[in-house]
């Protein structure tokens, strides 16, 4: 009994030692980091806050600022396209001695100053106009170098070299026409193939025509070939030096892909100048010094037909040398583009039967 009585009194001892411990780990304790847990967690959502609102302001000014940096170039581009828009126009529209003049008041802007007498506010005006206007000035100079330079590069190739294209003629021949033949169909014929290359024929003809011509004409070739074919071909051709000078492509005005004969550039009076070519009324910037004749063409087997073109023509071109006509474009003109030596044949024997009538009635009255 003893024994069990002691046992109970010291069980309920340690009992009453341990209360204060749980109170301690279950009930202040647990208060206090429900307290903690409570305060940390207000601190941790407002960083979360400020950590996700930075980045968005970042994103919203620099889209801002993308936006204002498409707004320029697109501004530009818009800027740069109209002006490229009327350059294109003005040079489609208007030569450059034209734009110049209708410019110059523009360019003459960016050179305004005020007077020595002129308030300060007009002198401010004038210095803000100046600077406004210089831009654009600079803009339709640079368009105008530009332009200038490439027409000057282009009329290098479209132009004759020279505005001169033969020397002045020797006072003593002032009276002597020049007469300017074509090459090609027209005093020789020359084609060219992959399987045989080049070849040349000599229109029948061709050295009786340059012979007797040489003594009343000044002799011109004046071909759209290369000097580097027109020079041996015609060397060959004229071992006699009847042809006094040699024309090329680089002679001719290069217009709508065609190279034209100018013969205005010849230097030499127009109302005695006479072409003669297969092509002439096609090829020439001058009509109405151009005789057209039957262009001369060899078949493939090399044979040709029986051609008196060159021929039939001196008795022409002779009466013209004689006859020298103060403007022999009012004679080319009464043919009406016919066939030259055909009509003047026609008109030359008309010419000799009324002359023999004549002559019968002035017999016969001589007569009586």
């Amino acid at each position: 009994m003893a024994s069990i009585a002691l046992r109970s009194r010291v069980l309920s001892i340690l009992l009453r030692n341990r209360k204060p411990d749980r109170q301690l780990f279950s009930s202040n304790i647990g208060k206090e980091s429900i307290i903690s847990s409570q305060s940390i967690i207000p601190d941790q959502a407002a960083e979360t806050v400020v950590q996700e609102a930075e980045p968005a302001a970042e994103v919203a000014a620099s889209g801002s600022e993308k936006k204002g940096w498409s707004f320029l170039k697109y501004g530009i581009i818009a800027s740069l396209t109209g002006a490229a828009g009327y350059a294109s126009y003005a040079t489609y529209a208007y030569s450059l001695d034209q734009v110049e003049e209708k410019t110059k008041v523009l360019r003459e802007a960016a050179n305004c100053k005020a007077g020595e007498d002129a308030s300060s506010t007009e002198k401010y005006q004038a210095l803000l106009y100046s600077a406004v206007m210089t831009v654009p000035a600079k803009a339709v100079e640079l368009y105008l170098d530009l332009r200038r330079m490439i027409e000057e590069q282009v009329k290098g190739f479209t132009e004759p070299t020279s505005d001169k294209l033969l020397p002045d003629l020797h006072p003593s021949e002032q009276h002597v026409f020049t007469l300017v033949l074509d090459l090609n169909e027209t005093i020789i014929y020359s084609d060219w193939k992959r399987d045989r290359g080049w070849r040349t024929f000599k229109r029948p003809g061709v050295d009786d025509f340059l012979q007797h011509l040489g003594r009343l004409y000044e002799i011109v070739v004046y071909s759209d070939q290369l000097n580097m074919f027109v020079d041996p071909v015609v060397e060959r051709l004229d071992t006699n030096h009847y042809i006094r000078y040699r024309l090329s492509r680089s002679a001719t005005k290069y217009q709508d892909g065609k190279h034209f004969r100018d013969l205005s550039k010849l230097n030499r009076d127009p109302g005695k100048i006479i072409y003669v070519s297969a092509h002439a009324f096609e090829n020439s910037l001058q009509p109405e010094n151009c005789v057209q004749i039957k262009p001369f063409k060899i078949d493939e087997k090399g044979e040709e037909s029986v051609d008196t073109t060159l021929l039939d023509l001196i008795p022409f071109l002779e009466y013209v040398a004689r006859a020298s006509p103060a403007d022999i474009r009012q004679v080319l003109a009464s043919y009406e583009r016919q066939d030259i030596a055909k009509e003047f044949k026609e008109r030359s024997k008309e010419t000799q039967k009324r002359m023999q009538e004549q002559r019968h009635h002035q017999g016969f009255f001589f007569r009586r």
